[in-house]
């Protein structure tokens, strides 16, 4: 049940104060960054990726413009105060600290910052179809230089916040990003990326480090920093790391269900139905089915099985919102999982 996405986000941005969709402004309105933007505008014309990236940062219509800074904000105010430090209260706006809107802030900067660096393009790949060679060096280099912009503006912010266990969850969460990272490029470089034969479990261990670390260190930093226990913050956690599983299913799963007459959308074949697919069928007959693979995978199992597992995770996020007091922040939480477990 629960209302459609764009319906959920709205109504969640009220619950916080403002539309998160501003969350990066106060970087992106920088001179700095605008420099790099004058710089990056010389690519229009050229087919290099990082302009999709930017197009998708400014016009971004589908699911996950800005959501993990919304989610923070959200598990921020479902959370409440945390009991020991009650004189902090000034710091309050709409029942979220400051320190916690800093967090969502830096968090969104460090997934942009990452978005700008997947769109480099290996250069020994490329073909006469993708235009001179200069043009993709040159937004090779501004992909590097804008992403670590972003990254070295969210570091400082995060100093900023003077406190360590914060800093320490984020840093990590971050190494797990480049470790994620890392995975996905050493398969998908190789010419045959079916060379590579991992289960459901690794699947979700790989996905945990490039999709859902940083949200679920994030949701338990934002704890931390309104002083609440242990329990709490890793009730935090665990909504963070199941929500984004179930987010990262629910996109996953749409080449295989949306009913489309159009051509099939693309997919990868370390998406998790076409894992499943290939853990129900055997190693052998998946190799000799891969021509007619987008077909063979509606109709196996793999489909259904990955919508009942974007479902249980989103049930265990569901689980995790049980510990905090009924809110409208609680119930935009509980819906956000309705919205990406919704087939």
């Amino acid at each position: 049940g629960g209302p459609p996405w764009s319906q959920v986000v709205s109504e969640a941005e009220k619950i916080v104060g403002y539309p998160t969709s501003f969350m990066s402004l106060r970087c992106l309105l920088s001179d700095e960054l605008s420099n790099i933007a004058m710089q990056v505008r010389k690519l229009v014309g050229t087919k290099h990726p990082l302009l999709d990236t930017a197009r998708r940062f400014v016009y971004d219509s589908r699911n996950n413009l800005q959501m993990r800074g919304l989610v923070i904000l959200l598990i921020s105010k479902a959370a409440g105060p945390g009991t020991e430090e009650l004189s902090f209260q000034h710091n309050m706006v709409s029942g979220i600290y400051s320190s916690q809107r800093s967090l969502a802030e830096i968090t969104e900067l460090i997934h942009t910052a990452f978005l700008v660096h997947r769109g480099i393009v290996n250069i020994g790949e490329l073909k006469s179809c993708d235009g001179p060679l200069k043009d993709m060096q040159f937004g090779n280099k501004m992909a590097v230089l804008s992403g670590d912009f972003l990254l070295a503006n969210a570091c400082t912010s995060l100093a900023q916040l003077q406190n360590t266990k914060v800093v320490e969850l984020i840093s990590s969460a971050i190494g797990d990003l480049v470790q994620g990272i890392y995975y996905e490029n050493s398969k998908s470089s190789e010419e045959n990326s079916l060379t590579d034969d991992i289960g459901i479990s690794t699947w979700k261990e790989q996905v945990f480090l490039s999709h859902s670390a940083l949200l679920a260190k994030s949701c338990q930093a934002a704890m931390e920093l309104a002083k609440h226990s242990a329990e709490i913050q890793d009730v935090a956690f665990q909504y963070g790391k199941h929500m984004s599983l179930s987010h990262k299913l629910h996109s996953d799963l749409q080449p295989f269900v949306q009913e489309s007459s159009s051509d099939t959308m693309a997919f990868s074949l370390n998406s998790a139905p076409a894992v499943l697919h290939q853990e129900f069928l055997g190693r052998e007959a998946w190799i000799k089915q891969i021509r007619e693979l987008q077909e063979a995978i509606k109709a196996g199992k793999g489909v259904t099985s990955a919508i009942d597992l974007c479902r249980c995770h989103g049930n265990r996020a569901l689980a995790a919102l049980e510990h905090f007091p009924p809110s409208d922040a609680r119930d935009a939480l509980a819906n956000i999982v309705y919205a990406v477990t919704r087939f």
